[in-house]
């Protein structure tokens, strides 16, 4: 298995304390993090896209162009690049940039996003998400697969002739759909040979579990060799202890505060936007957050990998207002007492040479 550290740069209150950091530092952070897991031996680090809420992750694309420049090896993912309410000629040419700047290190991970509010940002109808997920992905990959393209759909004026530059570095990049509650997506990625990244960060690994079943499925039914579907796996946040007794005493009110802090009343009901895990207790025994004992996190992760067969896990370390001392740490303890034993037990080859 590979190992991705995600960051979707929240900006809310410490969850305790009632402090809240400024910008720049959250930015520095996020920066700083990225190279600490590069030097840890992650494979990807990852930076999301929202455009509503608490979080500072409007423009991943400069943020990744950051990361670009302070790193050389570590993969660079989004998570996610929200395509349904962006110009695809627009992304098009940003991540082609990013990919020659990174010398082919960035991947799209594309969805319609999570937070609610970012249709009405951009004017466009919310009832129609699905139709303008399908149609502006399919038109990046045109523009990242071909030259001089001719085309014309719903949802932005028609091109002629059009090329973008610059063309990505060494082919197209890799593009992963993400995938949180609907099977929208696992269809699309499953149409067109694409990975799927599953969030697997709120509700109870079930209903994951079938998103993943209904992509490889469709995988197949669309001509796609079975053993090239790729799927990645996110996490509800990584807090690790010695001990389970240990987690919980030191995290705990962390943990719950941060929960009843992002409780959306108005989302009552809603798949994906209020976990059901509201104690750590809950948590710990059978929620997607990785938290506890080296041991029992090992044990959480290939129990996904049972279900899953998932090749990539991310995992999030500044959810919960965790300083920046204590997110290096975290992914220290994670990097030299976790990622070894799963690697060996769920080997993969993605990103092989």
């Amino acid at each position: 298995m590979k190992f991705q550290v995600l960051s979707i740069i929240n900006h809310a209150p410490h969850p305790l304390t009632g402090e809240l950091a400024p910008a720049a530092d959250r930015f520095a952070d996020v920066v700083a993090v990225g190279e600490e897991a590069e030097r840890l031996g992650f494979e990807a680090y990852a930076v999301g896209e929202r455009h509503a809420g608490a979080f500072l992750s409007s423009s991943p694309t400069a943020v990744l162009g950051a990361l670009a420049a302070r790193t050389s090896r570590i993969k660079l993912l989004t998570g996610v690049t929200v395509v349904a309410i962006l110009d695809p000629v627009r992304v098009a040419e940003d991540y082609a940039t990013l990919d020659q700047i990174s010398r082919g290190r960035i991947e799209l991970v594309v969805g319609k996003g999570a937070e609610a509010g970012h249709f009405d940002l951009f004017g466009l109808d919310e009832s129609r998400q699905w139709d303008l997920q399908k149609e502006k992905y399919e038109l990046l990959r045109r523009l990242w697969r071909e030259e001089h393209v001719d085309w014309e759909g719903e949802f932005r004026p028609a091109l002629k002739d059009v090329t973008t530059v610059p063309r990505p570095y060494a082919g197209p990049p890799r593009v992963w759909h993400g995938s949180a509650t609907s099977l929208n997506s696992p269809e699309l990625a499953a149409e067109h040979g694409d990975p799927l990244f599953t969030a697997n960060a709120i509700q109870p690994r079930e209903a994951y579990a079938k998103l993943i079943a209904h992509y490889r499925e469709r995988f197949e039914a669309h001509g796609h060799d079975p053993a090239e579907a790729r799927v990645a796996a996110g996490s509800g946040g990584l807090l690790i202890a010695d001990t389970a007794e240990e987690a919980v005493r030191r995290y705990k009110d962390l943990y719950e505060a941060r929960v009843r802090q992002s409780f959306k009343p108005q989302l009552v009901g809603k798949a994906g936007y209020n976990t059901p895990f509201r104690t750590i207790e809950d948590a710990i025994a059978g929620g997607p957050q990785l938290i506890g004992s080296p041991q029992q996190i090992i044990d959480k992760i290939l129990g996904y990998h049972e279900l899953y067969r998932h090749d990539l896990q991310s995992v999030t370390v500044d959810s919960f207002g965790l300083s920046r001392a204590e997110q290096v740490e975290t992914l220290q303890r994670f990097a030299e007492e976790i990622a070894p034993i799963v690697r060996k037990e769920a080997p993969t080859t993605l990103w092989d040479a």
